[in-house]
């Protein structure tokens, strides 16, 4: 189970750690590049969990959000065994849309493997169509510590 941190790195208020499992791995003993995505996703939920946003805001329960564009810069594979340390935060918040920032780092050595931009947009599910955040999520996502000292 990923273990939230508070972290000093220069612009994130979050982190998670987790290991490199064998499963992650291709045949070049490296993570699979469609993994780090997951890593993202593991990381956006104790994200989420750190800010308490459910727990304080009744409309984010109800909330929901498609990923509209991610884009990844791969910078230096994950192997078997090294830990991961995702470090998130909001980078922009739209009319419709949150975009995230995620740094995926060998903690060990310090190396940024991964860098990625994430842009989500809230959803009406029974049409499909975007709609605007409501201002309850605006608001509280404005004020969460940006790691910015």
């Amino acid at each position: 189970m990923p273990v939230a941190l508070v972290t000093n790195r220069a612009g994130f208020a979050f982190s998670t750690r987790f290991k490199v499992r064998y499963a992650e791995i291709d045949g070049q003993k490296i993570v699979f590049n469609s993994r780090y995505l997951e890593y993202a996703d593991v990381a956006v939920t104790e994200f989420w969990d750190w800010t308490s946003i459910a727990d304080v805001v009744e409309e984010w329960r109800h909330a929901e959000f498609n990923v509209r564009r991610a884009e990844l810069d791969y910078l230096s594979p994950f192997r078997l065994g090294d830990e991961v340390e995702a470090f998130v935060r909001i980078e922009a918040i739209g009319r419709t849309s949150i975009t995230k920032r995620f740094e995926l780092v060998n903690p060990t050595t310090g190396t940024l493997a991964c860098s990625i931009r994430m842009v989500s947009v809230h959803v009406d599910l029974a049409s499909g169509r975007l709609v605007p955040l409501p201002p309850s999520i605006r608001a509280y996502l404005e004020q969460l510590p940006t790691g910015v000292s």
